[in-house]
């Protein structure tokens, strides 16, 4: 490898003062000159992190209104809300779902269980239980009828009882496997 006639070239560029835009300036001791006799400065810091900034204190009529809600009984506190949310116009809230939730063993709601409608299946799996071992050759002739297996994988296949022998078929489609097996002398069923 020739790195020698790079590294001349590199060598004849010229070379700048201040450092590309990508570096900090702060890194630079050329962009920022320094006094030597300047104290650091010194930041006030409170007490505690208010978010919203400084706020003035409530006003007579305020302090007021919340003494008498605190000398309210409990029922009437609970008023309250819904009553100022009439008087004022506020949307009224929405109940949030948990249904793809889980809430653990207790649940999370109080309400009363919905009862969900199972949906009702639409594709099917027939599977071969089991055969007679007289009738194996007719089985295997059956299965590769609605399968695309050649003889050996058929085979191989029937060999492994309890297997599925096909899926996501419809249940017409699914009976008249079923039927066809049991007439060579197997034994299948739909899941």
């Amino acid at each position: 490898m020739r790195f020698t006639p790079i590294s001349r070239l590199i060598r004849r560029l010229p070379q700048r003062d201040i450092c590309g835009p990508l570096q900090s300036r702060a890194l630079q001791t050329n962009s920022v000159p320094k006094d030597p006799l300047a104290k650091p400065r010194k930041y006030k810091i409170p007490q505690f992190y208010d978010p919203y900034g400084h706020r003035p204190p409530p006003s007579e009529k305020i302090i007021q209104l919340a003494e008498r809600i605190g000398e309210l009984s409990e029922e009437e506190r609970g008023q309250i809300m819904p009553t100022l949310s009439e008087r004022l116009n506020l949307p009224k809230l929405q109940p949030i779902s948990t249904d793809g939730l889980d809430m653990g063993p207790e649940g999370g709601s109080a309400g009363p269980k919905v009862e969900e409608k199972k949906a009702e299946k639409t594709a099917f799996d027939v599977k071969l239980e089991k055969f007679d071992a007289a009738a194996k050759i007719k089985v295997i002739k059956e299965v590769r009828t609605f399968t695309s297996l050649g003889l050996k994988e058929a085979k191989d296949l029937v060999e492994k009882v309890p297997v599925v022998l096909k899926q996501g078929v419809t249940k017409e489609e699914a009976n008249d496997i079923i039927e066809k097996i049991k007439a060579a002398g197997g034994v299948a069923v739909m899941e």
